[in-house]
């Protein structure tokens, strides 16, 4: 795999605590000058335009060095950000700092603040034709999706999981659906379940607004309607709505899920297996049926001579047996990280030049927000939580068959004599079940930022071993599983600490 070995620079840029920016309505007469080249929007294609800012460009994947995927890696450059992470001790880095809370925050309000102008500017704009009219559905739609994940993205690292006996009580983060007019604003924190309940209304909002057909063969790179059907998925299922988690599940993977999961026992991955470019660009391409969304990010993660990842023994441990024999196909092709770890080779590690003879500029990955698999893997637990354990069990079996090479065909007896409670009557199926799913989901997106919310969700404790070799631990409770709310956030923006 390439490797830059140059200096980072970016140029991102905190307007207010929350980036919001395109102020469009000023409050006196200085604010009435536009103080940059910000686009006017005065048509839907300059807001369409727009839209393509409303994505993020800060990775959630940082958070697997907090995970039970990272080890203490040596011989690699490790910042001070990448061991706070590592010993879930609080940010204080700046907001510019690449793979932190504060970035993740600030990029993200930066983007749910691009939506927010799409949506305000849609109010003006006439539509006179059937054509206009779907035109402007389709936008609103997709700045809708766009401005739902953000926040949802938001209350799922920045407070506690969703608990519907607490989520109304529980501090989650500031819902923003208006564009900022004040140089400085003051905002308060919904709770979860506010936040979870705006996020529903924009989110169904948008699935049933969406228009693929405006997207120019680009839609991987858009909210498109499966997107928006895997966001659905994943939105119950975190919410604990199993029933609507199932139905989002199977309107998005029809009548042929298996469809939806690349094949990584086929030949077309055998034979990119042997490049250390074409494998991770087979894997992330849009042509993959099975990517649903994808969106560019600016990150550090991607990089073998960065930050801390799978030791040598934590990635054998993950990829040690299965109960469908055959070989698990996601273990290979990888890559020696430092010296002691491996990487497997999921990014492209892409490098964009601040001018064409510049040895300095942005590292950036394309990252995959929602896939095929995440929605049948989504689909499987709510069956597995609702006790109907065969129809889990053959979302299970249609992963297998395209991870697996020479994969069998198992039953829950199968699986129950895999973890060895096959006479044990106490044991009921469905802990079998969700037990299997927690590792077949730790092995499908294995540094790609999804256990995190995993470890959350199911109350994994996690052990890091220190440089020293001393062994730290967050409990699963552990109130650093709450990231804090950025700093400046808590000074300028009038926002409450999360408890420590």
């Amino acid at each position: 795999m390439r490797i830059f070995n140059r200096t980072i620079k970016t140029s991102f840029q905190l307007t207010a605590v929350i980036a919001l920016l395109l102020v469009p309505n000023a409050c006196n007469d200085f604010l009435n000058e536009a103080p940059d080249n910000r686009v006017t929007l005065d048509n839907l294609d300059k807001a369409a335009q727009l839209l393509t800012s409303a994505y993020s460009i800060a990775s959630p994947a940082f958070t697997d060095w907090m995970t039970d995927n990272s080890g203490y890696i040596r011989e690699v450059t490790l910042r001070q950000s990448h061991e706070r992470a590592y010993a879930w001790e609080d940010f204080i880095d700046d907001p510019n700092e690449l793979d932190t809370p504060s970035f993740f925050w600030q990029e993200t309000y930066n983007a749910i603040a691009h939506a927010n102008e799409v949506l305000a500017a849609l109010e003006t704009f006439p539509a006179k034709t059937e054509t206009e009219k779907k035109r402007k559905r389709a936008v609103e739609a997709e700045a809708r999706l766009a401005r739902a994940y953000g926040h949802f993205m938001l209350v799922n690292l920045f407070s506690k999981h969703y608990d519907e006996n607490k989520a109304e009580s529980d501090k989650g983060v500031p819902y923003v659906e208006t564009p900022e007019t004040v140089f400085i604003k003051t905002y308060k924190r919904n709770t979860v379940k506010e936040v979870y309940n705006k996020v529903e209304a924009d989110m169904l909002k948008g699935i049933e607004l969406i228009d693929d057909t405006f997207f120019n063969n680009s839609g991987k790179y858009h909210f498109n309607k499966n997107a928006g059907l895997a966001f659905a998925s994943r939105f119950y299922l975190f919410k604990g709505d199993f029933d609507k988690c199932i139905e989002y599940s199977t309107l998005m993977l029809g009548s042929d899920p298996g469809s939806y999961v690349r094949d990584m026992t086929s030949a077309e991955f055998q034979n990119a297996s042997s490049s250390p470019t074409a494998y991770p660009q087979l894997y992330s391409s849009p042509q993959q049926r099975g990517n649903l969304l994808l969106m560019r990010k600016i990150s550090l993660v991607q990089r073998l001579d960065f930050a801390h990842g799978p030791t040598n023994d934590i990635y054998d441990d993950i990829f040690d047996a299965n109960p469908f024999g055959g070989t698990d196909e996601r273990e290979n092709p990888s890559y020696q990280k430092g010296e002691n770890g491996g990487f497997p080779a999921r990014y492209e590690s892409l490098f964009e030049r601040s001018s064409l003879n510049s040895n300095v500029g942005t590292p950036y990955h394309i990252g995959i927000m929602f896939r095929g698999e995440e929605v049948l893997l989504n689909r499987a637990e709510a069956l597995a939580e609702k006790n109907r354990i065969t129809e889990a069990m053959a979302d299970l079996q249609t992963l297998a068959n395209k991870r697996y090479s020479g994969a069998s065909t198992i039953t829950i007896n199968d699986l129950r004599s895999f973890f060895g409670v096959g006479g044990f009557g106490n044991v009921s199926n469905r802990s079998v079940v969700i037990e299997w799913l927690i590792r077949e989901r730790r092995r499908e997106f294995f540094v790609q930022g999804m256990r995190w919310f995993d470890i959350k969700r199911f109350e994994i404790s996690v052990k890091h071993t220190l440089e020293d070799g001393s062994i730290i631990e967050l409990k699963k409770d552990d109130l650093r599983k709450v990231l804090q709310i950025p700093k400046s956030a808590i000074d300028v923006g009038g926002l409450t600490s999360n408890p420590r």
